[in-house]
């Protein structure tokens, strides 16, 4: 049985290894099974009472949890999320649709960043609260966009094309509305409001600046101050401004798709 357990340890070892070798998860998996490898070989000998056996059995599972946790230290840029193949269909029209609407000088890099946040490139997606598409837009909200703009007439959150034109003008929208240090902190505020309403990040404005806070900066000032939100809610709004801007925006720029506002 003991021979069993630990040709299916290092069968999943291996299996790990093969498929994501770099990635995170692939690592402290690989370290939280070879820790398991070595308990299973002291609990079926009823203590460490043979060591050189044991480490014997267990030194593959050992000497890859090891060089997992070495990986771990030395490359965490190995384990940067790659992106979406779908992204490369709808790149050329990404960028026409923002120069339209924010100039040439668009910053390509954090819209993508926006969208992978959003649905991963999924025109398909659909959230468990109701939104839908490559944009992820409530019905009320696609509705309300066509209000606000003609030229969006029939909302279809479905269609990639109106997904995209409608997050840019929904996003232009917000960026006249806001007022900012720069072009980072604005951007981190109209992502803020696209993910969870201009009303909110208004009175989190006003609650910055009330408290000596610098209603002009996100970044360690606004974003701090929550004016009423639900913990979970307000997290996540957080997470949205901070992800898109910190960690897919980088991304997108390593790989050559313009620009961003942060870096």
């Amino acid at each position: 049985m003991l021979r069993l357990v630990r040709w299916l340890f290092l069968g999943a070892l291996c299996w790990l290894a093969f498929t994501e070798p770099a990635c995170t998860a692939t690592v402290l998996g690989a370290v939280v099974l070879a820790a398991g490898a070595v308990a299973c070989c002291v609990m079926a000998r009823g203590g460490i009472n043979e060591p050189p056996s044991c480490a014997r059995d267990y030194l593959p599972a050992i000497a890859f949890g090891v060089g997992a946790v070495v990986a771990l230290a030395v490359a965490p840029a190995a384990c940067t999320a790659a992106i979406p193949d779908a992204a490369n269909k709808y790149r050329r029209d990404l960028v026409r649709i923002a120069q339209f609407e924010l100039g040439l000088d668009a910053p390509i890099a954090t819209l993508a960043g926006q969208i992978h946040q959003e649905s991963r490139w999924n025109e398909k997606a659909r959230s468990p609260v109701g939104a839908q598409g490559l944009t992820q837009f409530m019905p009320a909200t696609a509705d309300w966009m066509v209000r606000l703009r003609r030229d969006l007439a029939g909302a279809d959150p479905f269609n990639p094309i109106w997904a995209m034109r409608a997050m840019l003008a929904y996003d232009a929208w917000h960026l006249k509305r806001i007022q900012a240090r720069g072009p980072c902190d604005q951007w981190a505020m109209a992502l803020a409001a696209y993910n969870g309403g201009l009303g909110w990040l208004q009175k989190d404005i006003r609650l910055a600046s009330a408290k000596g806070a610098d209603p002009l900066a996100w970044f360690d000032s606004v974003e701090r101050h929550n004016s009423g939100r639900s913990t979970a809610n307000f997290k996540e709004n957080r997470h949205y401004s901070r992800t898109i801007l910190l960690k897919w925006e980088p991304l997108y720029e390593r790989e050559g798709w313009g620009t961003g506002v942060c870096t």
